[in-house]
């Protein structure tokens, strides 16, 4: 936007004959971004489409994972040329918040109510306390606020989602974003057979297996993996879960969008508004999936679209998945998202053991 505020300046001193060569120079400048980020833009595009074939080869994989590891093992082992890098910054977000407001249309209030006061209540506590508790925590290991919530929102509501939906209202570097993804990603994993092996020692049935695994395992596509191995009644109510969890993920980021305005100072031109645009499509698309007026070949349709979106917006966050600066720079980062992972677990077993699922 500065190359055409200065291209407007120009007219001001050239004859009347120059001033449609002066007016057509913002559209030309607009032409060559787009050519420079279209090299970044194929590669996430692809990085999507091969993921998603490669999950489909791996029953109960996640495509999401496969292309964060087909990202990064693409950082960490091979060179990234610069003429994709920024193609993959900026359409990796544009690619991201464009599949959190289609993942609206997965969610219905009435389904989310439908679970009871004391599961919500359970969801809320997961969230609510994991969230404060890592801010907590983060602030006495010394990190960051940017890193702190980020890591925050990625292990309380949704994982890589999360993390790279709470980056606008952050401000948080590059660097802190693929730290925090990365960590979610691992810890989030490792939860796959942690969290049905736990909860089989306390003795919980299938449904409380799964409301277990929906009120404390990071990504969805690892409550779905997690819940699938235990029976298709887990799988259900650790979606359901799961989903209830993510449906805070638009007042947290609202609020946190709103406490960077108010508390800390933004210099820049451009800041970021109070609530971020793709956070009122995703309430909108929960509320129209709500109305029950959304066709079954649309909502399918829709689900293909999302986790190709966020699988390509994905794979492009995988790229900035550098392990050694990863493990220079996020030795406390790890203790942050392995104490907050250990939270949550805390909060959603006591939460099932004394709220089941009603099923």
């Amino acid at each position: 936007m500065q190359n055409n505020d200065t291209s407007l300046e120009t007219p001001r001193r050239l004859p009347a004959p120059k001033m449609a060569a002066a007016h057509a120079a913002p559209s030309k400048s607009s032409g060559q971004n787009f050519r420079n980020m279209l090299p970044g833009l194929l590669v996430c595009i692809i990085g999507g489409v091969v993921s998603m074939f490669l999950a489909k080869l791996l029953p109960g994989s996640s495509p999401l994972l496969i292309a964060i590891l087909l990202g990064a093992l693409w950082r960490n082992l091979l060179p990234v040329p610069d003429v994709i890098l920024p193609g993959v910054t900026v359409s990796s977000k544009k690619l991201l918040r464009t599949g959190i407001v289609i993942l609206g249309l997965q969610l219905s209030l009435s389904q989310i109510l439908h679970l009871g006061p004391g599961v919500l209540l359970v969801v809320l506590l997961s969230v609510g306390v994991t969230f404060g508790a890592a801010l907590l925590m983060g602030k006495w290991l010394g990190i960051e606020l940017p890193q702190r919530l980020l890591i925050a929102a990625g292990v309380s509501i949704c994982g890589a989602a999360a993390v790279a939906a709470t980056e606008g209202a952050t401000k948080a570097k590059q660097d802190q974003v693929a730290t925090a993804i990365g960590l979610v990603v691992l810890f989030g994993t490792l939860m796959i057979p942690l969290v049905p092996a736990l909860g089989a020692l306390m003795g919980m049935n299938d449904e409380a297996i799964g409301m277990f695994i929906g009120a404390s395992t990071h990504e969805v596509a690892q409550v779905v993996a997690a819940g699938g191995a235990v029976s298709s009644s887990a799988l259900a109510v650790a979606v359901t879960v799961k989903l209830a969890r993510v449906v805070t993920l638009a007042p947290i980021v609202a609020g946190v969008s709103i406490y960077m305005r108010k508390k800390h100072d933004v210099t820049d031109a451009k800041k970021p508004p109070i609530v971020p645009l793709f956070v009122v499509g995703f309430i909108a698309m929960m509320l129209l999936r709500t109305t029950g007026f959304v066709p079954a070949g649309l909502l399918e349709f829709a689900k293909v679209a999302q986790t190709f979106l966020l699988a390509a917006a994905m794979f492009g966050l995988g790229l900035g998945v550098h392990l050694k600066s990863l493990m220079r720079s996020g030795s406390r980062s790890l203790v942050l998202a392995a104490l907050a992972t250990l939270v949550i677990l805390i909060v959603a077993a006591a939460g099932t053991m004394l709220f089941p699922p009603a099923v």
